[in-house]
């Protein structure tokens, strides 16, 4: 890939490590300008050093998707500092706590689906209605396997990531004649800091998730070597460096590729 969002403007939320942080980078590397958001400013400064050292430009934002008033203003934010807003990454989630459903506290229940669920929603709805103001951009949410399997040990997160699901694809029909393109991926299991600590919170969550990995080894955030493009590609569509930053990366520039027509997969 080289190039693919040249002169864009992107914005990534939960940017400060894992798969957001490596979609910030390739996002940086081919070419836009990023605003880098998460929770953590620490975490998100970080991840700005790491792509202007490569010669890219970025800056960081602490936000909190869950409060609305902090999306509607991250949204202004990068329309003010960085002129518009092309290409957004919906990427801030929390695994939330580990156990059978009936030991999930509802306190604990909302505040996953406040951050996991609520919080795309009003990413996308600033996002798009800035995005329909400027004539289009493309949106991509992530998701998980979660999302599209039983998780025993994780209904709060596996719950709000099928909820992502629906409304993205909710979403992407609403949008679809309107210029802007919405998609959602759905990463396995994949080595970070959160997936780490929902492992070493619950003994048998952790053996759930390493007996339904299809090999040895973890997925990895980084971009693969060897990016796959679906059906596009023969080879298996996994391997340790399946490359969900790539593949984010590779929707949002579609968008704004004059071969991409009318296809909506």
């Amino acid at each position: 890939m080289t190039g693919m969002v040249t002169g864009k403007v992107a914005l990534v939320t939960g940017a400060g490590s894992g798969i957001g942080r490596k979609s910030a980078e390739l996002l940086a590397r081919e070419g836009a300008r990023l605003l880098v958001c998460d929770r953590d400013s620490d975490a998100a400064e970080a991840t700005v050093q790491e792509i202007q050292a490569s010669g890219g430009e970025a800056e960081a934002l602490q936000v909190d998707v869950s409060d609305e008033g902090q999306v509607s203003a991250m949204v202004r934010h990068c329309v003010s500092r960085l002129g518009r807003l092309d290409c957004a990454v919906n990427n801030a989630g929390i695994a939330g706590p580990t156990g059978t459903l009936e030991t999930v506290s509802l306190e604990d229940w909302n505040r996953v689906q406040a951050v996991n669920l609520t919080g795309v929603f009003l990413c996308m709805k600033y996002e798009i209605a800035e995005m329909l103001e400027a004539g289009g951009g493309a949106i991509v949410n992530m998701s998980s396997g979660a999302g599209l399997i039983a998780t025993p040990g994780l209904s709060s997160y596996s719950a709000s990531k099928h909820g992502v699901l629906g409304l993205t694809r909710t979403a992407a029909v609403e949008n679809a004649r309107r210029g802007i393109r919405i998609n959602a991926i759905c990463p396995g299991s994949i080595d970070t800091p959160m997936l780490r600590k929902a492992m070493e919170a619950d003994p048998a969550t952790a053996r759930f998730i390493e007996g339904a990995c299809p090999s040895d080894a973890w997925g990895r955030p980084k971009k693969s070597p060897k990016p796959w493009s679906g059906s596009a590609r023969t080879e298996l569509p996994w391997s340790p460096d399946t490359p969900w930053a790539s593949t984010a990366v590779r929707w949002l520039a579609r968008a704004h590729s004059p071969s991409v027509g009318s296809s909506n997969s």
